[in-house]
């Protein structure tokens, strides 16, 4: 099974913290620090999911996932917003570009692994509990 997941956030703690977090549990991780980069990545490495923060420089999160879904390629490919937008309506907002699920900023590491997984087609369930 596809084990390869896509980061593309611009700040560097926050990558270190999920792909520590994503590694530990078996995770293969890439990372993308901007959207172009991001959505190169999604189409050569054809990752299980992208996780996608909102506010990023060049091409903000939005831009991205419609991108994303646009072409064939990374159409099916689950999009996971991790993001600090918070206010009511934001998460609808996310959704309706084209995520798929949604993880507030700043992530609890206690159980960031375990709310990424919900958004993972194909997965047993004893598998996502296990991990």
């Amino acid at each position: 099974m596809n084990n390869r997941l896509l980061i593309i956030e611009d700040n560097p703690q926050n990558i270190y913290m999920m792909h520590f977090l994503l590694e530990k549990n078996g995770f293969e991780v890439i990372e993308a620090m901007t959207g172009p980069d991001g959505i190169e990545k999604a189409v050569r490495y054809q990752p299980r999911a992208i996780l996608l923060d909102i506010q990023l420089p060049e091409m903000d999160g939005y831009a991205i996932a419609a991108e994303l879904l646009r072409r064939p390629e990374t159409a099916g490919i689950p999009i996971i917003a991790v993001t600090s937008y918070a206010m009511s309506g934001d998460r609808e907002k996310i959704l309706a570009a084209g995520a798929t699920g949604y993880i507030e900023k700043p992530i609890n590491p206690d159980t960031f692994v375990q709310e990424m997984m919900q958004y993972l087609p194909g997965l047993p369930n004893d598998e996502k509990e296990q991990t």
